[in-house]
Formats: C-alpha cells, structure tokens, sequence
C-alpha cells in the first residue's frame, strides 16, 4: 500500500497529450493534501501546450504549485522517451513553507534576494531546482549570480527544443531562469554529477588568447598542443574530431578533478589557433577530452556508488535526474541504459527528470554530464 504522503512519479507517451495525462493520472493515484509541489517534464512535441497540460494537472490532481520545462527527451524510473511526444512527473510532498518558486526575467537577482529574504534567512543553504532558456546571452553568468544570491546549491537544467522555449515555476514564460528553492533543513538532498567526456591529456595553461580562441598553450601553438593530445591518426584528418573530441576547463580549487566540458567551434590551420564554446583567460588551464562511451558508464557508476554511501543506507524517497541531451541513447545506446544503470544501482524509487541542452549543477553550466538529486 502506498503511504498517502509519500513521493509519487509517473511517466508517459501518447501523441495526444491529453492521453498521455490520463495514463499520468491513473499512475499517480489519489494523492494527500501534503502534496503541494510536482515537477513536470515534456518533450519538445508538447511545447505549444505546457500551460493546458498545467492547468489540467492543477485541477485534476488537486497540486497547486509546478515547476517544470522542456527537453528533447524526458525520463522516468528505468525508463527514456527521446524524440518521441512523452511527459514525466514527479509530485513531492514537501509543506509550502519548506519552498519558493521563483522567475527571473531580467537577471534582477538582488530583487529576488529581496522578495525572499525571510525565507531564505531560515533556509540558510537552500537547494534551488532550476531551468532556464538557452537563449538567453548571458546565461553562465545568470546562473553563477542566482547561486550566489541564494547562497545555495543549484542543480537543473537548460531547455532543449525545436520549437518553443517554455519554463514553468507556477507560471509559463519564456526567456527566464526559473524554477524552485528548497529548504535543506526541511527536505534533506543528496547530489551527484558525472561526466560523459574523458580526459585524453595533461592539464596544460592558456598562454595566449583572445576571448574563445587559444592561440598558445604551453607558450606553443595551441593546434599543435591539439594534435599532439589527440594522436597522429585524428591529427591527420581534423574533420574526424567533431563531436568526439572537446576542451575541458578544470575548475579551480575542485577536490574531485571537475571540469567543463565546451565544444570546439574553430580551427585556423594558418594562425594554428582554436576556438571553444567558452571565453578563456590567459593563464588559465585547459585539457582535451573525448566522448567515451565505456569511461562514461565507468562515471555513471561511480557517481551512483558515491551518491549511495552517502544516503547511508537510507531508503531513496525520490529523484530529478538532468542529462544531456547527446548522453541517453546517443552515448549509451538504445533500450532505456543510462536509466537502467541508475535502477540497477539504486533500487526503484520514484523518479522524473530530462533531457537538457545544458546541465546546472552547484554554480556552473555543464555540458555531457548527469545530475542527480536524490531526496532522502
């Protein structure tokens, strides 16, 4: 029997939206009054539709408050939908005095700060759930401000889609950073990361540059620093390493090695310069990495085994799980693995998450990674 005041999750795919709701419904059963948050993940086939599938699940399941967006896959306990018109939900009951949704628009954090400075006084070190446009220029630099407004820990993820841009945190809108904060004291979190790229060099540093582009490593040309990380058969064919091979930027004072991974942009044979999806500083580190499929099962495991010990051996209440959108089936293959493995390692328990086109996790934007939040 299930405890009326526990996690619920359910997920499913319907062309229809409505249908794939009702299959919602049916999973989820009669729900407390302890049920006041619920977490809900579309693919991008659903869009259009965000605030009906809203405003449907509010009437309907009796939970006020929703946060949520879109991805080109979501996810649900053991289970992927990618490229396909599918939902996932996650209805937490947590009392409305332990959180607060929250939308920015303008990257007005003091104004947020402001409006919830009560509440996060109590909070002390809040968890915030977040999602956020890709669209938006200056998003890296967005999600570093809400962090250090809050004086929290983020984890979440960037919309992915073909068509509109949705976020939802009570509202739909476009163009924000939104979503919700949680109060540790009240609803204790475990978070893990794991990367989908593998180091194929030493660390080196950025000796010159402009902006993105690396011009040397090492005080030498930073396309030969490259080909030399790479190997003589990729260096013969540059055309070969897109999408297989990216710069990683280790991140300063990690006690765990953690780096961000950014896609190569540009190569200049005659300056033999390179440019990353990321604007660098001389004198910073930098290193090489690959898509690994192996390495990346080798992490997931890692982290999940991580995440584990730290439970300590107490039951897994729920979970949001954010993943890139070239991880799922694209690096791990097809049949549900990358959930599988989380299942396998962790047990069933109830789960909802996405397929994003960025990973936030703690202060920073991700790219081929895996977050996990884990609510004990």
């Amino acid at each position: 029997m299930t405890d009326e005041s526990s996690f619920r999750a359910a997920h499913a795919s319907a062309p229809a939206w409505r249908d794939a709701a009702a299959k919602i419904l049916v999973e989820i059963g009669d729900l407390a009054s302890a049920h006041q948050l619920g977490f809900l993940y579309i693919t991008d086939s659903y869009a259009n539709d965000l605030s009906d599938i809203t405003v449907f699940l509010r009437q309907t399941t009796g939970v006020r408050h929703w946060v949520g967006t879109v991805g080109l896959g979501v996810v649900g306990m053991g289970k992927e939908y990618f490229d396909e018109p599918a939902m996932s939900v996650l209805i937490a009951p947590i009392e409305p005095s332990s959180f607060r949704l929250f939308a920015d628009s303008e990257g007005d954090t003091d104004a947020l700060r402001k409006k919830h400075s009560d509440w996060l006084a109590k909070a002390d070190t809040p968890l915030a759930i977040v999602h956020a446009d890709p669209r938006i220029a200056d998003v890296t630099n967005r999600i570093e401000a809400l962090a250090s407004a809050t004086n929290g820990f983020l984890a979440g993820g960037l919309t992915a889609s073909r068509g509109q841009f949705p976020q939802l945190s009570g509202e739909v809108d476009e163009g924000v950073v939104s979503g919700v904060m949680l109060s540790l004291h009240d609803v204790p979190v475990q978070l893990g990361l794991t990367q989908g790229c593998s180091p194929i060099g030493p660390i080196r540093t950025i000796t010159g540059s402009e902006e993105n582009v690396l011009f040397t490593i090492d005080n030498r040309p930073a396309l030969d620093v490259l080909k030399e990380d790479i190997g003589e058969i990729l260096a013969r064919d540059l055309k070969r390493i897109g999408g297989y091979i990216f710069a990683a930027l280790p991140v300063p004072g990690s006690d765990t090695a953690d780096y961000l991974v950014r896609n190569l942009v540009g190569i200049d044979q005659e300056a033999s310069a390179v440019a990353i999806g990321e604007a660098v500083a001389t004198g910073g580190s930098i290193m090489f990495c690959r898509r690994d499929p192996d390495t990346a099962v080798e992490d997931l495991k890692r982290m999940l085994g991580d995440l584990k010990r730290r439970a300590g051996g107490g039951a897994i209440k729920g979970g949001l799980y954010f993943s890139c959108v070239a991880r799922g089936p694209n690096q791990f293959g097809p049949d549900s693995r990358e959930l599988g493995i989380i299942r396998d390692t962790l047990g069933e328990f109830p789960l909802a998450g996405l397929f994003a086109n960025g990973e936030i996790s703690n202060d920073r934007l991700y790219g081929y990674t895996g977050v996990l939040a884990l609510f004990l």
